[in-house]
């Protein structure tokens, strides 16, 4: 496996500090921490570079908040300057090795992967109807939190020779228990964790049709015996290796029976549609006027289902939400 180095300096420098301020306030110019920032922009990342070439940056204090949909959890929140501009600027460098290192079968996050192309994907391999008659379908018990510090950092040093590097990847990681949801930086070191996994699921055991999105996965065959044999072996690898357990609701099923319940959709052999909670908080957006970009995004995304009708009738009939 090739190991980087020499990746700090390119971090840390003017230019990169620059660019990555420039992207991790696209889409947010009005908020609070981006209008104090730009009061002053040049001497903050001045300073910023300082820091981090005299190796003093230290990650700065989260807040919280809870948000209840899709299901509830704690998103921890950094401050604009100097922590968003930091894991941006990690991640302008970092984010082809990571991305180098994931099998074709891992979305979220990923720039050209996200949730239309995982359900694109899906919708394909589900017309080899005879492979992919049964589903296995689970997820990680309290996934984010759950990440052990010091196994990431031991994959991390597999990936990276870069002391510097590890010891500002370190802090970052050391700033909170497991990885904390909402942290730029959290998205692909969590992908990262799980990626070796991943790699055994395709190249040891040879699975054919394997779908992760974040900690949800989902894995087609023709045999329903051999999906619940795997699911032990996979129990086994993610607690032995990964300290990490399967969530107990998972399940083996037919498709045509159940549908596949995956990135906001529910897949069957012959259509595709809305899961049922994205149906309701669509026609909760029309009927309270949540504003045409908000209704905009629920019709883009029922777009690429068998939803026609549904959209007529939440948008020209405005149906109440059940």
């Amino acid at each position: 496996m090739k190991r980087h180095s020499n990746l700090y300096e390119k971090i840390c420098s003017i230019e990169n500090l620059n660019i990555a301020d420039s992207i991790a306030r696209k889409g947010k110019k009005n908020q609070p921490g981006i209008i104090a920032h730009d009061k002053n922009r040049e001497k903050n990342i001045t300073v910023l570079h300082e820091s981090l070439i005299n190796k003093t940056y230290k990650t700065s204090e989260y807040t919280t908040f809870t948000i209840y949909e899709p299901k509830e959890r704690i998103i921890f929140r950094l401050p604009y300057y100097p922590d968003r501009i930091v894991h941006h600027a990690v991640m302008n460098i970092l984010e082809p090795i990571f991305v180098s290192t994931f099998t074709a079968d891992t979305y979220s996050c990923i720039k050209k992967r996200g949730i239309h192309a995982a359900a694109g994907a899906l919708k394909k391999v589900l017309k080899d109807q005879d492979n992919t008659r049964y589903c296995l379908k689970l997820d990680i018990k309290k996934f984010y939190p759950s990440i052990d510090h010091d196994i990431l950092k031991d994959f991390l040093r597999r990936k990276f020779k870069d002391h510097d590097l590890l010891d500002l990847l370190d802090e970052i990681i050391d700033s909170a228990e497991g990885l904390p949801i909402g942290n730029y930086l959290s998205q692909y070191l969590a992908n990262f964790y799980i990626t070796y996994f991943d790699h055994w699921i395709k190249e040891e055991k040879r699975v054919r049709y394997y779908f992760r999105y974040a900690d949800d996965m989902v894995i087609l065959s023709g045999n329903k015996d051999y999906l619940h044999g795997l699911l032990s072996g996979i129990r086994r690898y993610l607690n032995d290796k990964l300290k990490l357990q399967v969530k107990g609701n998972y399940q083996v099923f037919p498709v045509n029976t159940r549908g596949i319940d995956f990135v906001g959709y529910v897949f069957r052999h012959t259509h595709i549609l809305l899961r049922k909670s994205i149906k309701k908080s669509f026609a909760r957006a029309v009927v309270k006027n949540k504003g045409p970009q908000t209704i905009a995004s629920y019709a883009g995304w029922a777009s690429h289902c068998n939803s026609r009708n549904l959209i007529k009738k939440i948008i020209h009939e405005q149906i109440q939400p059940v």
